[in-house]
């Protein structure tokens, strides 16, 4: 029903999300535990929902989750959450408030996913599809491009062990056309919280839309990415790509990847098209999903002419700066959502100050 609040049930236990419109009559699997409101002459559920993704209540989650192998949470536990609850006019103008800011929140997020589908059309079009080449084989402008830009195309294709590929251009790969860093976990103890040393990702976890999460920091680092580096998941599961937006640690399920050229949007662009060859690595491992360096480095890859690996790197870095923009403004919507609820709740701030500290 509209307004329920799901929860995942096992795992990362702290995970839910608020039913809306288009999602109502959707299915609650076994993973799943929901939650309904009773009356809202008592709580509001955009309200609530904001509660229970407030730190504290986290750290009570995963404090009184069951298992010992897997936190696991139960209706048991979600009843006895404990929830501050201010007067239910409050709490609607605080729900407004901050469903305001998760608009736009959403409306960035939407945005930078159309942003990179556009990047990762043209790389298709352009290195997977050929459709310049195709176009010119048939005496056609290539549709969208300036004639500087469609003279770095040849006009006919050639044939290879991989199949027709563009005159002058060939197959290779991945490990002759791009410098491959396998993470390496650096000693526990080197691990804190407290922002000492660079910003360490160990695995898929820490994955964002674009650019990962940082949650632990490392003081003795052992395999690094630097910026702009593709970032893939190497482990359970392999191939999720993300990027390096600042020089950092890599752990045993991560590695870093660059173009030879140094093209950045390139060496992005080309990591998410190997989606279906890491696919196949996901069963390897008799417990998990791996892929271990020499298996990267054979994965195939096009090698086109520098003009037209430059020209997209081009293209890719407008797409890619306004990327990145809306990833900064995301995070600090955030940044100021979850620390305006608990002074909200508890009267340190009043709704006009926070309204006025917004604007």
């Amino acid at each position: 029903m509209l307004n329920d609040i799901v929860f995942s049930r096992r795992g990362d236990v702290t995970k839910n999300a608020l039913i809306r419109e288009h999602e109502v009559g959707w299915f609650c699997g076994t993973g799943c535990l929901k939650v309904r409101l009773g009356t809202e002459r008592i709580a509001n559920a955009k309200f609530i929902s904001h509660f229970l993704r407030l730190p504290d209540t986290k750290d009570w989650l995963v404090r009184h989750a069951v298992g010992a192998t897997m936190p696991n949470l139960n209706t048991g536990i979600l009843s006895a959450v404990p929830i501050n609850l201010p007067p239910i006019s409050v709490q609607h103008e605080i729900a407004a408030m901050l469903g305001s800011m998760d608009d736009r929140i959403t409306l960035l997020r939407e945005t930078n996913t159309t942003l990179e589908a556009i990047a990762q059309a043209l790389f298709k079009s352009w290195f997977v599809d050929f459709d310049p080449v195709q176009a010119k084989m048939q005496g056609l402008a290539p549709e969208g491009m300036d004639e500087a830009t469609a003279a770095l195309f040849p006009d006919s294709f050639e044939e290879s062990e991989l199949g027709a590929v563009p005159k002058g251009w060939r197959f290779s790969n991945l490990g002759k056309s791009f410098e491959l860093i396998m993470g390496q976990s650096p000693p526990g103890d080197t691990y804190n919280q407290s922002e000492d040393g660079l910003p360490f990702y160990q695995g898929r976890t820490d994955f964002g839309f674009r650019f990962p999460m940082k949650r632990i920091y490392c003081n003795a680092p052992t395999r690094l990415a630097e910026v702009g580096d593709a970032l893939v998941s190497v482990r359970a599961p392999v191939g999720d790509v993300n990027m390096a937006i600042e020089r950092c640690s890599i752990g045993r399920g991560v590695a870093a990847v660059r173009h030879l050229s140094g093209c950045i949007g390139y060496t992005f662009y080309a990591m998410k098209n190997l989606g279906t060859h890491f696919k196949n690595f996901d069963s390897e491992g008799t417990v998990f999903g791996s892929i271990n360096k020499k298996d990267f480095e054979s994965l195939p890859v096009v090698v086109p002419s520098q003009g037209a690996l430059i020209a997209f790197d081009e293209i890719s870095k407008a797409l890619d700066g306004s990327i990145e923009i809306n990833e900064q403004k995301i995070r600090a919507l955030v940044e100021i959502r979850d620390n305006l609820l608990p002074r909200l709740i508890s009267g340190q701030l009043s709704i006009s100050e926070a309204e006025e500290a917004l604007s």
